[in-house]
């Protein structure tokens, strides 16, 4: 495991983190590695500690659950395949050559002052992702950032925290302000609060879209789905949610728990099917792995093979 510290404490509904532990799983063949790494599924309880243990378990690799143990070690595989192979992962998985792609970049809960100037900090962003808490606040949030940027794409996450009666409240606000996207507004298990709610802005489904099983029951009330490969366990069966999405009529979006670069990596090559992208991960961190990310003044994330999923 490792740790890796923010540039800035970051704050969503019912958390606040200055750090985050990663873990990082390796595997070989001869002298070629594949690598892959994780954040879990905090409000899971699956953390790069409980996954640890899930590894040392040898009984487990062939059955392990959806999360950051198994999101790892998937990621590690195909990385390791295709140094083996001697192509990258995008040849292996039939894609175009990899190009760069608008991501988010994401602001978490503050006065809305403070998240006002993060907004501009956040100079080259041409999209941004606000974290609202419910707290009576969220309004002014979302019209102090869209003061501060009206150029931007601009989206903005629950994370469960809210109630059909304060997005009713909110929701002139969210208009008025050119939101474009919400974000899981309503706790697990509460999906059908969604009932009913006539939203000219997209809904996104976020916890409660864990893997591909999750979705027959979300299409008709979630407009969109965002793929998180901590969340359904890795490459493959991000890959599955993303078809299964479509066929269900869901738009695709790929998200990231957090992470450096490397956890980026096969979430990028995700992000190429996909309509919405929020891989910000690495931005959040006063430091980054090598070989890393790019993040460039259009606002777009571009990973190379040396980042993962190169041939040897």
């Amino acid at each position: 495991m490792e740790r890796w510290a923010f540039s800035r404490p970051f704050r969503i509904t019912g958390y606040e983190w200055s750090d985050c532990d990663v873990l990082l799983v390796e595997v070989s063949s001869g002298e070629l590695r594949g690598r892959g790494e994780a954040l879990g599924v905090y409000y899971h309880g699956d953390t790069p500690e409980t996954a640890c243990e899930l590894l040392r378990d040898r009984e487990v690799l062939n059955a392990l659950p959806a999360g950051g143990a198994r999101n790892a070690l998937d990621c590690a595989l195909w990385d390791l395949r295709a140094k083996l192979e001697g192509r990258p992962v995008w040849q292996l998985l039939d894609l175009e050559s990899p190009r760069p792609i608008i991501t988010t970049y994401t602001i978490g809960a503050d006065e809305p002052a403070s998240m006002a100037q993060a907004a501009r900090e956040y100079a080259k962003a041409r999209a941004l992702k606000l974290k609202l808490i419910g707290d009576g606040d969220d309004a002014e949030r979302v019209t102090a950032v869209r003061a501060a940027r009206p150029d931007v794409w601009l989206a903005v996450d629950g994370n469960q925290g809210l109630t059909r009666e304060s997005l009713e409240r909110l929701a002139p606000v969210l208009e008025q302000s050119r939101v474009e996207l919400i974000e899981q507004p309503f706790p697990i298990g509460r999906d059908a609060d969604l009932d009913g709610l006539r939203s000219p802005i997209p809904i996104a489904a976020d916890e409660s879209a864990q893997t591909s099983a999750d979705l027959g029951k979300l299409a008709g009330r979630f407009d969109v789905v965002n793929i998180k490969l901590d969340k359904c366990g890795g490459l493959t069966e991000g890959l599955n949610m993303l078809h299964e999405a479509r066929r269900l009529g869901l738009r695709p979006m790929v998200g990231c728990m957090g992470g450096t670069s490397l956890s980026m990596g096969p979430a990028f090559l995700l992000g190429q099917l996909c309509e919405f992208a929020d891989l910000d991960g690495p931005i959040l961190f006063s430091r980054d792995r090598e070989p890393s990310a790019e993040y460039d003044d259009e606002g777009r994330i571009f990973c190379s093979e040396t980042v993962w999923g190169g041939a040897a």
